[in-house]
């Protein structure tokens, strides 16, 4: 399995690719990535150094890539925080010349704008390019509970609601949705929930609320959902397994007190999950 990753990069710490390539190539992905930033760490300390990659030199890469004759062998494309709104052209033309090398390669797009608490954390231009430009185009996309609101303009405040703004994104392009860290009217105190839904079908997942508060977890998981839906052709399954590794994973970081993911040392939890939720229709 190939896959073409085009997200951030940052020296120290675990988010963009560098909270994604390792675990997949821990399942056994080879990963071709390019990096859409070079930061020393991730904006959340409020101080990093570093700086954001000339859209050109994805072109220039996967030109490059291209040239090697190997397009036709990528199965999928993995996206994720973009750095600059001009970027979003270059990763449309990437994902373009993948599909045109090999029509059966998925698109999954993570659309990085922001999170609950948070608001909107990326530089102007980036949320109107997921939402008018690039779900569009997507096979899959992976947004959390406050991507899905801001994309859909609708309020997700139960499962009814978000399973109704899920579909609204599925309307637009994508067939197949992931949201992570829902947290709805339904959800108990101790648990949170992640929703993926792939034509008429949906499916729920419950794990417990973990007292941690890290960034990169939605990289990684977008990573990980796209594997086994690769691998196994369910969303259901691709659900089930992400979810598990991403549990196992935090559980493990929580445990450590660590502010940064610990992807390295919960490597296991990608291959075999100390503990599985079964995914319930919905």
């Amino acid at each position: 399995m190939n896959i073409l990753s085009i997200q951030s990069w940052v020296a120290y710490g675990h988010v963009g690719n560098a909270s994604a390539v390792f675990p997949l190539q821990r399942l056994g992905a080879e990963v071709w990535a390019i990096h859409t930033v070079q930061f020393s760490n991730h904006t959340g300390y409020g101080a990093w150094r570093g700086q954001v990659m000339p859209p050109a030199l994805i072109g220039e890469c996967v030109e490059g890539i291209a040239e090697r004759g190997v397009l036709a062998g990528c199965d999928a494309v993995l996206t994720g925080y973009v750095g600059d709104a001009a970027t979003g052209a270059a990763i449309l033309d990437s994902v373009a010349r993948v599909k045109a090398a090999n029509p059966a390669a998925l698109w999954c797009c993570d659309p990085v704008i922001g999170d609950v608490g948070r608001g909107v954390f990326v530089r102007p231009g980036i949320p109107e390019f997921f939402r008018d430009r690039a779900l569009g185009l997507a096979d899959i996309v992976t947004p959390n509970q406050f991507e899905l609101e801001w994309l859909t303009g609708a309020p997700v405040a139960t499962l009814a609601e978000a399973k109704a703004a899920v579909a609204a994104l599925q309307a637009g392009g994508p067939r197949c949705v992931l949201v992570t860290s829902l947290r709805t009217a339904e959800t108990p105190p101790e648990a949170l929930d992640l929703l993926a839904a792939e034509g008429e079908a949906a499916w729920r997942v419950r794990t417990p609320l973990l007292p941690i508060s890290v960034n990169g977890a939605g990289d990684a998981i977008a990573a990980l959902f796209l594997f086994h839906r690769l691998r196994s052709g369910s969303a259901r399954v691709a659900l089930e397994q992400a979810a598990a590794a991403i549990h196992g994973l935090l559980r493990r970081t929580a445990a450590a007190g660590s502010r940064e993911l610990l992807t390295v040392a919960a490597q296991e939890e990608f291959v075999a999950p100390s503990e599985v939720f079964p995914a319930e229709p919905c």
